[in-house]
């Protein structure tokens, strides 16, 4: 392998991911749609579902074979830094402000679509119709559960901000419920990923034990410690960036090492960094922000060398509607009538239903774990994809015929339901 050679092509292909998913993101921002769909589809054209299909196949020269594995090391940096932010962003105050109203809405759209997404896995596993390599039922049940129900926090952060509702009822309860959803869904995650046989994972006493062990190291020893040392006399803020990004290595290094995924340990490393005031200091999130999403479409280019939607049957193709009917039916209908249990009005629970069906980055990354896992097979993985593409990109036109159908502008100063004042103080 000659270094020089690969660096320029690993270089090329940096410059070429950049600037392909910058023109599809803004693509995508100019028809109503989140930029993420339109990096995601970024990853799906430069791979073998578009421009792999031209005569020569153009994909196998752009991204060849010696530069990938580099490539996927920087996707997964990239990964890694993006998941510390998204623990990071959860504001678990949020939740205790709004209690009722938000664990009712969590509860319903992770039990309702989890359990549909199992059932169609157990009719799938039935049929033979899936080749998981290193897995028991069991793991391929939960994880494709888990892998229905799940919900971005970060995309539907943005969207609540796009759309002026952050600060309403709407926006408050839909992204502490988001991220109550995230913790569940990552710690089903990992309870899927245990029941692998997966090379260099362990088997799953020993796992749990050692999880849990992290776990408590993490809330009992590390946040009190970063807590002291982000209080004390002389601190600036310009600390907290650096200290942020270490944790995250870090973190990350030590799940690596217990046999799961390194971003479980990015994402615990999140939750308990210090936050001030119980929110996320803007300056810490916008540096990761800043750092993983430069790198981030890296990681959908990576997911799209692994699909191809050319090789789909119309068995795959019916498996992606009755996915989506459950998916997103399931969903949305759950958190509707969990937000109306929660004494919200018709409008504030048809969009808290539409806000948590968005799924964009997050499930990608989910994915791309049962992959690796050998949970679920390349087929399976791309069509499970396409319905967290789509399910991204009708986010925005549900919530648009939501608010044309009821003719209400939101209020950004609306007073919020059950709100508790916070005391300011790191947490």
């Amino acid at each position: 392998m000659n270094l020089e050679v690969v660096t320029a092509d690993v270089i090329g292909d940096i410059a070429l991911v950049l600037g392909a998913s910058g023109l599809l993101g803004a693509l995508a921002r100019r028809l109503g749609q989140p930029t993420v769909v339109g990096q995601i589809a970024a990853g799906i054209v430069l791979g073998p579902s578009l421009l792999g299909r031209f005569p020569g196949d153009p994909t196998d020269h752009l991204f060849p074979d010696q530069a990938v594995p580099f490539i996927s090391v920087i996707a997964q940096i990239a990964v890694v830094i993006f998941m510390f932010g998204v623990g990071y962003e959860i504001d678990l105050r949020s939740v205790r402000d709004h209690r009722r109203a938000v664990s009712l809405i969590a509860a319903g759209a992770i039990l309702v679509p989890l359990t549909l997404g199992s059932g169609i896995a157990l009719t799938v596993q039935n049929l033979g119709t899936f080749d998981g390599r290193h897995t028991d039922g069991r793991s391929f049940l939960l994880f494709f559960g888990v892998a229905t129900s799940i919900t971005a926090l970060p995309v539907l952060a943005a969207i609540v901000r796009e759309r002026g509702i952050a600060g309403t009822p709407v926006g408050n309860i839909a992204t502490a419920a988001a991220g109550l959803m995230d913790v569940s869904a990552w710690l089903l995650l990992a309870a899927a990923l245990i029941g692998t046989d997966a090379p260099g994972s362990r088997s799953w006493p020993e796992t749990t034990v050692l999880l849990t062990g992290f776990v408590a190291l993490m809330t009992l020893v590390v946040r009190p410690a970063l807590k002291w040392w982000v209080q004390r006399p002389g601190t600036v803020l310009s600390d907290e960036v650096p200290l942020a990004f270490m944790l995250a290595a870090a973190g990350a290094w030590a799940t690596a090492s217990l046999g799961l995924h390194p971003i479980f340990g990015a994402f615990v490393a999140g939750l308990v960094m210090p936050k001030p005031d119980g929110a996320p200091d803007a300056d810490v999130l916008r540096s990761m922000e800043q750092a993983g999403g430069l790198l981030l479409p890296l990681f959908f280019v990576v997911t799209g060398l692994t699909i191809n939607i050319g090789a789909l049957s119309g068995s795959d193709v019916a498996l992606l509607a009755v996915i989506l009917v459950c998916g997103t039916g399931g969903k949305v209908a759950a958190a509707y009538a969990m937000a109306r249990l929660g004494g919200l009005d018709t409008r504030q629970s048809a969009m808290i239903g539409a806000l948590v069906n968005t799924r964009g980055l997050t499930e990608l990354i989910a994915l791309n774990v049962g992959l690796s896992a050998g949970i679920i097979d390349t087929r399976l993985f791309t069509v499970l994809v396409l319905m967290a593409l789509i399910t991204t990109a009708m986010t925005g036109p549900l919530l648009t015929a939501i608010e044309g159908r009821y003719k209400v502008v939101p209020v950004p100063n609306e007073p919020l339901p059950a709100a508790v004042p916070r005391a300011r103080d790191y947490s």
